[in-house]
């Protein structure tokens, strides 16, 4: 039996979703049964994928998937780590004085500052360049700072990999005077051109950082094709406007075997 606890394979025949409940005895008897029973577990959530894989259960998406895509910190350490090709990328902790002054210490305005967590479709990436900007920044983000130098592109390419392949690939292209390429922040999808380059690079990121479902964000400089970040909520624009279902998809998938 193949079984689901979140909803993206609701509608797949031959799929069981339980859904999310908080307490484990909020599921039935029988419910419990098959997800103790079951070879693989899909789309575990953020609240399970830890647990289940502790407990030596398979899942889809992989453990490392939701724990270095949920948090941008956990996320820069992996790849750098792994030498995967990023713009210049700092993190600061300590007090807003502390992490103030060793910012501007390693960085010149214009600089890009994010949320760690929650700054999905361009929600928490703030574009500071003085200095009343980036004590609101600090201010709005308590902790951890994540700090990244401001590369000046019109444009960045979102990869998806789902599995051990690429799916899907399209150009995001900023909305005029905003630095945000985000479809959510009015950014456009464009399909022409894409560089085999880029999608090698991010297949090749997926599988060293064992990432089996993601969007990665990638940027060309003057150094070369880099990754900005990975997302697992990544939006489905890019699938609608090129006639695709992501849901059909993954369970297109599913039914084949390849995850």
């Amino acid at each position: 039996m193949k079984v689901a606890i979140g909803f993206k394979l609701r509608q797949c025949p031959g799929v069981t979703t339980v859904g999310l409940r908080l307490n484990w005895d909020d599921y039935t008897r029988e419910e419990q049964r098959i997800i103790r029973e079951a070879e693989r577990i899909y789309f575990p959530t953020l609240f399970y994928a830890g647990s289940l894989h502790a407990a030596g259960k398979s899942i889809f998406p992989s453990a490392s998937s939701y724990h270095h895509l949920g948090d941008k910190a956990r996320q820069l350490s992996l790849f750098r780590f792994l030498n995967i090709p990023m713009p210049r990328t700092m993190l600061f902790a300590g007090s807003l004085r502390k992490r103030q002054a060793e910012i501007l210490a390693n960085f010149d305005f214009p600089f890009v500052a994010k949320k760690t967590t929650g700054s999905g479709q361009g929600r928490g990436v703030f574009l500071v360049t003085n200095r009343e900007e980036l004590k609101t920044y600090l201010q709005t983000c308590p902790g951890v700072s994540y700090i990244q130098e401001y590369l000046d592109f019109k444009r960045d390419l979102r990869v998806v990999i789902i599995g051990n392949r690429v799916v899907h690939y399209y150009w995001k292209e900023s909305a005029p005077e905003n630095f945000r390429t985000n479809i959510a922040q009015g950014g456009q999808i464009n399909f022409d051109n894409i560089p085999e380059e880029a999608l090698s690079l991010a297949l090749k990121a997926a599988r060293v950082s064992g990432i089996d479902y993601a969007g990665f964000d990638l940027c060309e400089s003057e150094h070369g094709w880099m990754v900005i970040e990975a997302n697992i909520n990544f939006g489905t624009e890019g699938f609608h406007a090129a006639g695709l279902s992501l849901k059909r998809m993954l369970c297109d998938m599913v039914m084949a075997g390849e995850i």
